[in-house]
């Protein structure tokens, strides 16, 4: 593996709070989590008092931050309910990494039963070139034990800057509800010890479960826009994470930048009815046959030279050739100018 130096004063873990008492999570993460600075989102949903144990450098955020933050609009286009907490610890951290990882995930083992750093990991992802461009078959060449395989253009053996990178899950999968509904016993048992750079022009359903990302790079792109009519607050009823990991894709394409897929893992635990949820969820399921399509296809200009510029640009492209087609994607569109609004707004020195 490549030498990393991680600064633990450069890394925000940010904690999307949807249930109240939080002790056994945290005392899971204690070894992991005690060296960060933590933001602690709870839901603003949520009516009970946190419960979380002392040891841990933290600052916790409630509706009324949000309120005051974001405003009591009633105008506003943006949730932040939900899993959509989460994206404004992403708004009021001020670390140039953010790690961010849900309230039903707890440390995963590795094969040799050793319990995975994944923040650590993360951080090397992101710390380490991406390599977008050209394919290596022997997965990450930066990792202990790989490297470039024959064929790798010289040229290229330099990658380019990770802004984002997309952990993995045990145990409970992040199967739609469909699928889970079909098969209620389908369980991730696989632990593969690997990190993959994602193509250029190549989409992926992100799940904000378990990521990490350059803030300074990509910050911008992760955004709380797109909500199906009937949203729910757990995990199959919800695909607003999907959209922003498209959105964040063109973004990384569009600005040279890298995105991986692989380790780290987490052990994820049960939460909701795959079959109830189905009947918030398969609107975002035929919806998404319209959405990859565009995402795929949608380019930005060469003006657009920061990830506020492509966000604005794939706004615009949103309203015009999806807006038509569900009142959804126009909702969407408005919400993402009013991210980058607000991000400006908040982010400002």
């Amino acid at each position: 593996m490549s030498q990393v130096i991680i600064n633990d004063h450069e890394v925000d873990v940010v904690i999307a709070a949807l249930q109240s008492d939080l002790t056994t999570f945290m005392e899971e993460w204690r070894t992991v989590f005690s060296r960060f600075h933590l933001i602690i989102v709870k839901d603003p949903n949520l009516k009970e008092e946190l419960k979380i144990p002392g040891g841990f450098n933290v600052d916790i955020y409630t509706k009324a931050d949000i309120d005051k933050v974001v405003g009591l609009s009633s105008g506003t286009t943006i949730s932040f309910s939900g899993y959509s907490c989460r994206y404004f610890g992403y708004l009021m951290s001020r670390k140039k990494y953010i790690i961010s990882i849900d309230d039903d995930c707890t440390p995963a083992k590795d094969s040799n039963g050793g319990m995975i750093d994944a923040a650590s990991q993360h951080i090397v992802n992101l710390q380490t070139p991406a390599t977008p461009f050209f394919f290596n078959t022997l997965y990450d060449p930066y990792c202990k034990g790989a490297d470039f395989v024959r064929g790798y253009p010289f040229s290229l053996r330099t990658g380019v800057d990770c802004g984002l990178s997309c952990g993995l899950w045990l145990n409970l999968a992040d199967y739609d509800a469909p699928t889970q509904a079909l098969k209620p016993t389908l369980r991730n048992t696989r632990y593969v010890d690997a990190v993959l750079t994602v193509p250029t022009r190549a989409m992926l359903p992100v799940s904000g479960i378990n990521i990490a990302f350059n803030s300074e790079l990509v910050g911008p792109a992760l955004i709380p826009a797109f909500r199906l009519t009937k949203e729910g607050n757990v995990r199959w009823e919800t695909v607003e994470d999907i959209w922003t990991g498209m959105c964040v894709k063109v973004v990384c394409d569009h600005l040279r930048v890298g995105v991986k897929s692989g380790l780290p893992y987490v052990w994820r635990q049960e939460r909701g009815n795959a079959v109830e949820s189905l009947k918030k969820e398969w609107e975002g399921v035929k919806l998404m046959e319209d959405v990859v399509p565009f995402f795929q296809s949608v380019r930005l200009s060469e003006a657009a030279v920061t990830a506020e510029d492509c966000v604005s640009e794939i706004a615009a492209a949103v309203k015009e050739h999806l807006g038509g087609s569900s009142p959804m994607f126009a909702t969407a569109a408005d919400a993402m100018l009013e991210w980058i609004k607000l991000w400006k707004r908040v982010r400002s020195p």
